[in-house]
């Protein structure tokens, strides 16, 4: 086990464990520290979220799944690491008065910047409209990820909203975590671009391969159909396995909670997407047995957000 793995293992185990299902080989083969991005630094588990292309429902995604963690009892902090083009405040309802920028500046602490966006979630904004942003060097991505350290004392995993695309800070922050999932869609524009992610990833040296979740489906089958074809060609070009997830459908909910602003996870709580985005949150999430020993003074209470 590598030393990233035991920290990771030793800071979830007790609370909740990331499990992503679906990794083959030795974990000395997977676990190789082959980026600078890779280097050792303190944290919990961490999940970025990627897609070769925009418009696949990547963001989406990523608000829906930290608030299904959220419910399920996990401690998120959510991170709009889309540094130029961020709109994860918005999918969420809230209005932060600072962002990353403010971070990046030295204006802020990373403390300064954090906003309450759901139970269980907290949310590190970013700013929109900022293109030099959009590519940072080796030495401010690194601190950006040690300044975001600091705020994981009281979380169990980290998700990282990337930006769309395969520029170097995209690639930086897929392997600085721990876990990425590469977002597409049936259409061949977007299969092709997260074939192509895959692939850079590969090249630069991550040896764990990604996890794919297909969204805007029809069908089950389209979607099944769609990851079969990207893991066949990446099994016998790229000879990675690559663990299909789990599919999003298309579900005009979506459309509707982004008009208001709310996660359709708790807009529409019995459309399809919600549906489909809890059980993503059960495969990656195991919530702690509960301590028959401990007993509630107040067993019928709820915590609140």
């Amino acid at each position: 086990m590598s030393h990233r793995d035991d920290a990771a293992s030793r800071t979830a185990g007790p609370r909740g464990t990331l499990r992503l299902v679906g990794h083959r080989g030795k974990p000395s083969e997977l676990d190789r520290v082959t980026h600078p991005a890779q280097w050792q630094r303190p944290h919990v588990p961490t999940l970025a979220i990627a897609s070769g292309k925009g418009g696949v429902g990547k963001s989406n995604l990523a608000a829906n799944l930290a608030v299904s963690l959220g419910e399920k009892g996990a401690r998120v902090l959510l991170v709009d690491a889309d540094l130029a083009q961020a709109n994860l405040d918005l999918l969420l309802g809230v209005h932060p008065r600072f962002d990353l920028q403010h971070v990046l500046s030295g204006d802020k602490q990373p403390e300064d910047v954090v906003v309450k966006a759901a139970r269980g979630v907290k949310l590190v904004p970013a700013s929109s409209g900022v293109p030099e942003l959009a590519e940072l060097d080796d030495y401010r991505r690194e601190c950006l990820l040690r300044a975001l350290g600091a705020l994981e004392s009281d979380v169990d995993l980290v998700l990282l909203d990337l930006a769309s695309g395969v520029s170097s800070t995209v690639t930086g922050f897929c392997h600085a975590a721990d876990e990425v999932i590469v977002v597409t869609t049936p259409e061949m524009p977007a299969f092709s671009d997260a074939y192509a992610l895959i692939k850079l990833l590969q090249q630069q040296g991550r040896g764990r391969p990604p996890h794919l979740v297909v969204g805007m489906c029809s069908t089950s089958e389209e979607a099944e159909e769609t990851a079969h074809r990207i893991r066949l060609v990446a099994r016998r070009f790229l000879q990675l396995d690559v663990d299909f997830l789990g599919s999003v459908p298309f579900d005009p909910a979506l459309a509707r909670a982004v008009r208001q602003q709310e996660p359709v996870v708790t807009a529409f709580p019995q459309s399809p997407a919600a549906a489909a985005y809890r059980a993503l949150a059960d495969r990656l999430w195991e919530a702690p047995e509960p301590d028959p020993s401990i007993r509630s003074p107040h067993p019928t209470q709820r915590l609140e957000a």
